[in-house]
């Protein structure tokens, strides 16, 4: 029986993999598999012999029909056109946001098995005029391409799961700080770089007005939410399966004094202030806090502090 993680050669994909063999070698999971296939443009990184390599396009119905099959017991559907690469090729967004998501969820229908899938979906498919807490029944007003193609895929896959095609987990990731490596195409990348690259000794840019409310998790909480929302049985979730994911509230000024907390002032100073219209008009245009209480309640986690956050990266990618 295998586990399929569509992108599962970035980060969060590796991340996952590992996460997931490393319960299945302790037997505290709660979903039984012997195999996991990443599906991505490129191989995963994880070196191990349970996990196996799918290279090509994740809209490719060819590639799906013979990657999916009976034996598939669950899916994590991590693979995306991020926020501002949807902004700059609405077509690439399309394709890969709604397409791939549409042509994987007709493989698992195919396959008739009703397997689990886990699919990540991000608090960008909020907008508008919103409060300064978030309720869970908010309804969704995303102000960006990549929102809207995320709140495409999140009906699509409740759809799928309400007529008994899948067991659909949605979860609404908060932004994720801090990840190690370079940039990427997210309009909150800086939210990583502002503190990765001082702690590093390089400079950094902060594009957004520092008062700006971000909705942040660890790579170490994210990761272990998005196991947690494979074992929770369907039933304890409703019928509909979009989760805002916990995570912690926190102003740009307020990252910025834990960086200088953890790393010092010379970390602090390598930050620049330069502001960038393109991405303030999607990052600011996002809500900064939820209540997350049934989330909680569930067995979801949350950072303490973002102090701690700044820490986990610093002791382990720069030890």
């Amino acid at each position: 029986m295998k586990i399929i993680v569509t992108g599962g050669a970035g980060f969060l994909g590796n991340r996952v993999t590992e996460e997931l063999l490393r319960r299945q070698d302790a037997g505290d999971l709660g979903v039984s598999f012997d195999r996991i296939v990443s599906v991505d443009l490129a191989e995963s990184r994880v070196d191990d012999p349970r996990v196996s390599s799918v290279v090509g396009d994740l809209a490719d119905p060819e590639l799906l029909a013979e990657t999916v099959g009976r034996d598939t017991v669950a899916v994590y559907h991590l693979a995306a056109v991020l926020s501002g690469g949807s902004a700059e090729n609405f077509d690439q967004a399309m394709r890969v946001n709604v397409e791939g998501t549409r042509e994987l969820l007709e493989a698992l229908r195919a396959a008739g098995n009703r397997p689990r899938i886990v699919f990540t979906s991000s608090l960008a498919v909020f907008g508008g005029p919103m409060p300064r807490v978030v309720e869970e029944t908010w309804a969704e007003q995303p102000d960006s391409t990549y929102g809207s193609f995320k709140a495409i895929g999140e009906l699509m896959v409740n759809e799928y799961s309400r007529k008994g095609f899948v067991d659909a987990r949605i979860c609404r990731l908060p932004t994720i700080s801090v990840r190690p490596g370079k940039p990427n195409s997210a309009a909150s990348s800086f939210a990583s770089g502002i503190i990765r690259e001082p702690l590093n000794g390089m400079p950094a840019e902060c594009p957004v007005p520092h008062e700006t409310r971000m909705w942040l998790s660890s790579p170490q909480a994210a990761v272990a939410n998005l196991v947690r929302a494979l074992e929770i049985p369907g039933d304890d979730l409703g019928s509909w399966r979009g989760m805002n994911i916990p995570g912690i509230s926190v102003t740009v000024a307020e990252m910025l004094d834990a960086l200088e907390r953890v790393g010092g002032s010379g970390a602090r100073d390598l930050v620049r202030d330069r502001a960038d219209p393109s991405v303030m008009d999607i990052v600011c245009s996002w809500p900064g806090d939820f209540s997350v209480d049934r989330m909680l309640a569930l067995g979801f986690v949350r950072d303490e502090n973002f102090d701690d956050v700044v820490r986990q990266y610093r002791d382990e990618f720069l030890a």
